[in-house]
């Protein structure tokens, strides 16, 4: 197949890498890619919200299958736009549809729809500038820490755990009166703080079948011991140990299951990965969030430890024969650490030559994805943004695979770099 991949982020490499390695790609265009899907693919520059622009390349190039890294395109239609055209109605583009997408783009919604499905979640309130006064009085009855979230899409960072009743108010103020995330904090979700240990479920679904794949920690804070300022994910590991047999049942029958079947019973329709952000209290799961993609480091760890042809179960998923597709996972462990770009989350730097990449990625025991990276006319590797490269280690378990991961991480180079050194350290501990 001719495959069109949606998306430019370390995420979007490792699809790419996982797609060529294929005997079912023919050609794989990636809009807009980076230096590294430049290694593996066709860059093209198409903007992944302009679906008019993205339709038009899908037909000239005779594109048989599309495939949907960020969530923006989803929550903005664009699986709808393509069934609503009859030149693109047969092509399946891997994700939701719009509604599927608000599990995603509306933490109201999600919170709704696991309330009307039992599906375990935190108590939680949504609040309006118009009902401020009232979210303000919530907050006097919660104990602290106290969880609020813009209900919008917010690039990741619209989740604060306020410390005090104090910082929670001002914190409301901020978010509702002087929109500190847009409009993504015109509504505000205040939610119980749940005291657990954090990990994503990821499931395929073509609607109405489901296939788990690998499980995995993240880590979200800027600062070493889980300090500092949410990110985009600063680093991943993957399978997670404390999440055994018994647990990954619970998580099955008590989430996986109610989702799939809330979907089908609401008629929304979905066709793609859906990320269950989970807390584990007491060996109990806890949903803490949807995603309606895959993540962003954890895909850079999840997918290698898939075995079964990726293309096919793209395909499956697409095609709505999910149920006739058989996922096989490799054995090995395997750890992402995210390099990112001097002052990010904040303000950064573009621009600086990455060196070292050259004599790196070759023995198997650690993969090479970029994010926010180019290439200039030279050819030469450049950053691009705030996450700049993910970089996973192979190996036996998490000790094996992070020593793999951070030897090739120390060969890279760039001006102001920056990665956390404890990724996987707190799951040692639990394992000693």
């Amino acid at each position: 197949m001719n495959i069109l991949l949606l998306g430019s982020g370390g995420r979007e490499h490792a699809f790419a890498w996982k797609i060529v390695n294929s005997q079912n790609c023919t050609k794989l265009f990636v809009a807009p890619g980076n230096a590294g899907t430049a290694q593996l693919a066709e860059n093209v520059n198409l903007s992944i919200t302009d679906f008019a622009q993205i339709t038009d390349f899908v037909l000239a190039n005779k594109i048989e299958m599309v495939v949907v890294g960020p969530e923006e395109p989803l929550v903005r239609g664009i699986v709808d736009y393509f069934e609503a055209n009859p030149q693109t109605a047969n092509i399946p583009v891997i994700g939701p549809s719009k509604e599927g997408a608000r599990m995603e783009g509306s933490k109201d919604y999600s919170k709704q729809f696991m309330d009307r499905h039992q599906i375990p979640t935190a108590a939680s309130e949504t609040f309006t500038k118009e009902n401020i006064e009232e979210g303000i009085a919530f907050i006097d009855q919660q104990k602290t820490p106290i969880v609020l979230k813009a209900d919008g899409l917010a690039a990741g960072k619209g989740v604060l755990i306020c410390q005090s009743h104090h910082e929670a108010k001002d914190s409301l103020k901020e978010m509702l009166l002087e929109s500190k995330f847009g409009e993504a904090s015109s509504k505000v979700v205040i939610e119980q703080f749940l005291d657990g240990i954090e990990l994503s479920v990821f499931v395929a679904t073509d609607g109405k079948s489901y296939k788990i794949l690998p499980e995995a920690k993240d880590y979200k804070r800027i600062g070493e011991a889980d300090t500092g300022l949410n990110t985009g994910g600063m680093g991943a590991v993957s399978p997670v140990p404390f999440a055994d047999a018994a647990f990954m049942r619970k998580v099955e029958e008590r989430v996986v299951i109610p989702t799939v079947k809330g979907l089908q019973k609401e008629n929304i329709r979905y066709t793609g990965f859906l990320f269950i952000g989970l807390m584990n209290i007491g060996g109990d799961p806890y949903v803490i969030e949807y995603n309606v993609r895959m993540g962003d480091p954890e895909t850079q760890a999840v997918l290698p430890r898939i075995k079964s042809d990726f293309v096919d179960l793209l395909h499956a998923m697409g095609t709505r024969q999910l149920d006739q597709y058989k996922i096989e996972l490799e054995s090995f462990t395997s750890t992402t650490i995210v390099m990112v770009a001097g002052g990010y989350p904040g303000d950064y730097r573009k621009g600086d030559n990455i060196s070292g990449l050259e004599h790196l990625g070759k023995d198997n025991t650690a993969l090479i994805f970029h994010a926010g990276t180019k290439l200039n006319e030279k050819n030469e590797v450049l950053t691009n943004g705030g996450r700049v490269m993910a970089i996973t280690g192979i190996g036996h378990n998490v000790q094996e695979a992070l020593a793999n991961a951070y030897e090739t991480v120390s060969g890279i180079c760039w001006d102001d770099l920056y990665f956390r050194k404890d990724i996987g350290q707190d799951i040692l501990r639990l394992q000693k």
